[in-house]
Parts: structure tokens; sequence; C-alpha cells
């Protein structure tokens, strides 16, 4: 048998095209040396990488084979999540216009760093085998690192990029010896033929110990619940359009490694169990520490952590047997990639909004500063009571609750009525804190006291060296706040991201039937 494996260049297409934008964006910030043609290429490579996802993945094509299994397999749900992920990579560009134009931060590295991002979230999509979604979702990850810390002068940024680079150094340790003792028990790395070997193998102890090392390891980049203390800080004190990114794309990728190998390879009775207890203590503890944040990020942040529990909850059915037939499982697959998406897209449509409200280069400062910020701002303010209310799963926000719908009816369908009604009972918890921001952007713009400083502001080097922490601007008077003109690449992004949320509002069964591809 020959050991030379045929490629099908066709199939990388996408992987192709997101690697060259990286290298493109290296060359055009050499050779021309101006922002904005740096910025140019990058879009102009984001928009080709996204439509290549499209057309390759209109059928399935596999390369890197050997015999049965394959290394990559570009089908529909990889189009999906490749096209996704140059969204959102687009939309972050959008929001980065005014911390690229004449700051401190490098453009070309800048576009280079999520170009290479961008490139490790198609590949995973993609991903047919552990070594190639392990490689994958750090390439996704390394770049955030830098991204995070360039807030130059801010003690808070650096902390935060040290912070999510220990974690996620530890989280790669443990899914790398899951991986390694899975391979030491079965001598498979192939997802497919993963699942066969642990079906048949013997009920060896290794086995257990290997499952829970990679889910768990997993687990970290997705921020669920207790792998999630490094989310709030390093969102916090990354700049604005990095902290969307890392919101929606980071979480994305877990997500997509998660169900890859929970799909695809490890043993449902012994994942169920563990990802329901996740969902049930992610979606909780989020919801109940976010009713006490006031700094908007910090909220946006132990929200994501929420809809990270919601995410994983219809997982959950596979502890039950009931949820463990052929359709229930694809149904609840289909939910989570469906839900996913819904998120990803609304929580930019956030970030986005929360960009357009803060002065350039601001952080996101706290509720009190976005205190009748809709009154001077109503277009950017309606934008994100848009996607505060998506996020509670209410209308108008349509995504958002079909999004909810779409779990609670996978769980039922499984037979998880009482996973369902812990959905539930966390969704009106959120209602508490999502119209309260809400609420807090078309209230009476009065002054009110400065809030006291507390150990989650924002931070900044003094000359000496040392941190000085910086309190709170007043509500109403904040300079700058809900003043002077938003830059036009933000309005087009918070545009796109609004419309493409409402889009999908409105076509839901589009995203299902891809997501269940």
């Amino acid at each position: 048998m020959s050991l030379v494996q045929s490629v099908d260049n066709v199939a990388l297409l996408p992987a192709y095209l997101a690697a060259g934008t990286a290298v493109l964006v290296l060359l055009a910030d050499l050779l021309v040396g101006r922002a904005g043609a740096t910025v140019a290429v990058a879009c102009a490579g984001v928009v080709a990488t996204g439509v290549g996802a499209v057309v390759v993945g209109a059928g399935t094509r596999r390369t890197f084979c050997a015999g049965a299994d394959c290394s990559w397999v570009f089908d529909g749900r990889a189009a999906l999540v490749a096209g996704v992920f140059a969204l959102l990579t687009l939309g972050v560009l959008g929001l980065s216009g005014p911390l690229l134009r004449g700051g401190p931060t490098p453009v070309g590295e800048y576009c280079f760093l999520l170009a290479c991002s961008m490139t490790g979230g198609v590949v995973l999509g993609a991903a047919g085998d552990l070594i190639t979604l392990i490689v994958a979702l750090e390439t996704l990850t390394l770049p955030l690192y830098v991204l995070v810390g360039l807030r130059r002068g801010s003690l808070a940024s650096a902390e935060a990029a040290v912070t999510f680079f220990v974690v996620s150094v530890v989280a790669t340790t443990v899914t790398l010896l899951g991986a390694a003792l899975l391979y030491a028990a079965t001598g498979g790395l192939h997802l497919g033929r993963l699942g066969g070997l642990l079906a048949d193998a013997p009920d060896l102890p290794l086995i257990p110990a290997a499952v829970a090392l990679l889910v768990l390891g997993l687990a970290f980049k997705v921020a669920a619940v207790p792998f999630h203390a490094w989310a709030p800080a390093t969102y916090d004190g990354a700049p604005l359009p990095v902290a969307a990114y890392l919101s929606t794309a980071s979480k994305l990728g877990g997500v997509v490694a998660l169900l890859a190998v929970v799909q695809r390879a490890l043993p449902a009775e012994v994942t169920g169990p563990v990802l329901a207890l996740l969902a049930v203590f992610t979606m909780t503890v989020g919801n109940l520490v976010a009713l006490r944040q006031r700094r908007a990020v910090r909220l946006l942040a132990w929200s994501s952590v929420a809809q990270a529990g919601y995410i994983l909850a219809p997982l959950g059915v596979l502890a039950l047997a009931a949820g463990r037939v052929d359709d229930v499982r694809a149904g609840a697959y289909a939910a989570v990639v469906a839900y996913a998406v819904f998120f990803v897209v609304v929580e930019l449509a956030a970030f986005a909004a929360l960009v357009a409200l803060r002065p350039a280069g601001a952080d996101g400062g706290t509720l009190a500063d976005l205190r009748g910020v809709a009154r001077r701002r109503p277009w950017a303010g309606a934008a994100f009571a848009l996607a505060l209310v998506g996020l509670a799963g209410l209308p108008p926000g349509l995504a958002g609750l079909f999004a909810k719908v779409t779990v609670v009816r996978a769980l039922l369908d499984g037979g998880a009525g009482w996973l369902a009604l812990v959905v539930a009972l966390n969704a009106v918890i959120g209602l508490a804190y999502y119209l309260r921001i809400a609420a807090t952007l078309y209230a009476d713009p009065t002054p009110l006291p400065t809030a006291p400083t507390h150990p989650g502001e924002s931070a900044a080097l003094t000359p000496s060296g040392e941190s000085a922490v910086t309190p709170p601007a007043g509500p109403a008077v904040a300079p700058g706040v809900g003043s002077g003109r938003v830059a036009w690449p933000v309005t087009v992004a918070l545009t796109g991201a609004t419309a493409l949320a409402v889009v999908i509002g409105f076509a839901p069964q589009w995203v299902l039937d891809l997501a269940s591809r």
C-alpha cells in the first residue's frame, strides 16, 4: 500500500486563503506602509476566506486520508464555522478603526494576529483528528495573548494578558495529556476511528481519565464553571475590540472543539453526565455573579459565561438513554452549533454598540457611565438595547429567542426536562441584568455620586512603574461619553452585526439546517 497521500487543494482552499491573508497583511505593511492599505488588504482577505468557505462547503470534501480516516473534512458545518469566523474577524477589524487610527497600536502586527487567529478557526471546523484539532485551537488562541496586552501603559491589560496566557497553557497541557492517554489506550487519533475503538475497548481505568482530562481541558476554552475565572479579568483588561473577539471567536472555537470530540470520539455515557453538570453550574454561576457587576465589560463577560452554559446544555441529554438515540443526538448537536452561532452574532452586536457609545480608545467603563447615553446616541443605544434583549431571549430579539427555544426543544426531545427547567429559570435570572442595562441606557442622565473604587476597576502604570487604580467617571458627565462622532468603520460594523442578528432571527431554520449537516 502506498504511503503517499493525495492532497485535495480545493478542500484546503479556505485555509490557504486565511493563511495567505496573514502573509499579505505583513507584505502590505512592509511595502506600502500605510495603515489604510494594510487594513484594506486584511478585509479583502477575510472576505475572500468567507466566500471560499461557502463555495467549498457546498459539498463534502476530504483530504489527508488514510483509508476511511481523514484528517481534513470540509462540509456544510465546517463552512458555517469558517464563515462565522470570517464575519467576526471582519467585524472586529471595523471596531478597531479608532484603536488603529493614529494610536500606538501597530497596524500590521494587529491585523496579522487577527488573520492568524482566523486561520486557526477555519482549520478547527474541518479538523478530523486530535492533532489537527488541538493545533488549530492553539493557532486560534496564541495570537490573542498578544492582542489582549496591546493597551500600553495599562497594568490591567498586562495582568489580563498574563492571566490568559497562564490559564491557556494549563488548559492546553491538560488537553494534550488527555489526548496522549487516549492514544496510548487505543492507538488511534482520528476522531471517527476513536469513536469505534472506545466503543469496543475494554473497561480500562485509563480511558475514563483520558476522557475527563480532554473534556475538562476544552472546558477552559469555553470558560465553563469552575474553569471560568480567567474570563472577566481578561475581557476587562483587553482593548474593547479584542474583548469582542475573545467573547465571540474564542468561545466559538472552544465549543467547536468540544463538540467535535464529544460527537465523534468520546463515549456519550461518560461525557453526558459531566457536561450536564458543567452546563448547570456554568449558567447558574454566570447569571448570579452578573447580577452584581458594575463594569460593563465584566457584566458582558459573566453573561458570556452563562451563555456558555446554555450552549453546553443540549449535550447534557447524552447522560440519558433517551438522549443517545440517533435522531435526538443529531438534534442536540445541531442545537449546540446553532446556539453558538446565534450567540456570537448578537454578542458582537452588543460589543459593537459599546464601542460606539464609548470614547475612542477607552475601556468599557461602568454601567453608570452609560446612564442616559441612548438619549444622545439613539441609534447606537437602540442597537445595544436590541442586542441585550436578544441575549436575554426576548422579542424583538428573535435570534436570541429562537436560540433558547432550540436548546429547550432539544432537551425535551432527549427526556431531560429537569435540565430544560434549569435553563428556563436561569433565563429568568438573566432578564434582571439585561433589562437593567437597557433601562440604564434610557434613564434620566441626572448626575449621581461617583461609585467607589473596587478591585475590578481599570488600572494604569504610573511613571514610577507602580499601578494606580483609575476611579470610574461620573455617570452622566463622564468626558466623551455619548459625545463626538462615531468613526465610520465602527458604524459599519455595528450596522452589519445588528442587521445580521435581525436576519438570522427571521431565518433560524437556515442556521439549524447548516448546523445539522
